[in-house]
């Protein structure tokens, strides 16, 4: 279910996510202090002994709203320390934004990614840190042939290093800017350049959110699984 959110003036936002039929399931939110600052989440649970994925990713998401609210401020070091409270001990992937009327800071853990869209062009994009993206990286093997295949992916967990994106510096925002936060279901299922097709095509985060998740259930419309994003939009 697409979600819209007017969170100011200057800044538009929208949610999309959907439990499908596995264990696993995602949180995301946007949440705003009187300085005027936003800090967007979105979280990626997953099952364990403790608790489900759903619940996981629910702390992480309140985790990261405690920490918005006891530090604020558009630097590489506060936004790593909302990603180490986010875990706090869960199983969970997280990816998280901050920004104001005219800079913006992320920062991404495990297969939870970031996209930052200008003018028709992705211009950042946080990777996924698993098998296929690092081969994707170094030019081993085309991107669209290793997004199908889920039998390379592992867990980020696993993994000992490259598991942390973090922006050193704030980025300065452009009018019409916009940003995809997704979970793994969703940046598997659409690719870059139908990203930015359907950010073109629409006038609301809401509407680009519908158009993407059109194209998820057209190509698995039996199970399409468990997805989740939020769009933020800079205002033209």
């Amino acid at each position: 279910m697409v979600n819209a959110a007017a969170v100011s003036p200057i800044l538009s936002a929208a949610t999309l996510s959907r439990a499908g039929g596995l264990a696993d399931h995602h949180a995301c939110a946007v949440f705003e202090n009187r300085r005027g600052e936003f800090c967007v989440v979105l979280a990626d649970g997953q099952t364990d002994e403790r608790c489900g994925g759903e619940q996981t990713s629910q702390r992480a998401v309140l985790a990261v709203q405690a920490a918005f609210a006891q530090q604020a401020g558009l630097e590489s070091a506060t936004v790593r320390s909302y990603l180490y409270a986010a875990q706090g001990g869960w199983q969970t992937t997280v990816v998280v934004l901050l920004m104001d009327a005219g800079q913006a800071i992320w920062a991404q853990s495990g297969a939870a990614r970031l996209y930052h869209i200008r003018a028709g062009a992705v211009v950042f994009q946080t990777g996924a840190y698993c098998v296929p993206q690092r081969l994707i990286n170094a030019g081993d093997f085309p991107s669209p042939s290793l997004r199908q295949n889920a039998n390379l992916r592992q867990r980020p967990d696993e993994l000992d290093d490259l598991r942390l994106t973090v922006l050193p510096e704030p980025v300065a925002l452009q009018p019409d800017d916009a940003f995809l936060l997704c979970s793994d279901g969703l940046s598997r299922s659409v690719t870059e350049l139908e990203m930015i097709a359907d950010r073109l095509k629409t006038t609301r985060p809401e509407e680009w959110l519908e158009l993407l998740e059109y194209r998820i259930l057209s190509r698995a419309p039996a199970d399409p699984g468990n997805y989740s994003a939020i769009a933020v939009w800079v205002a033209a």
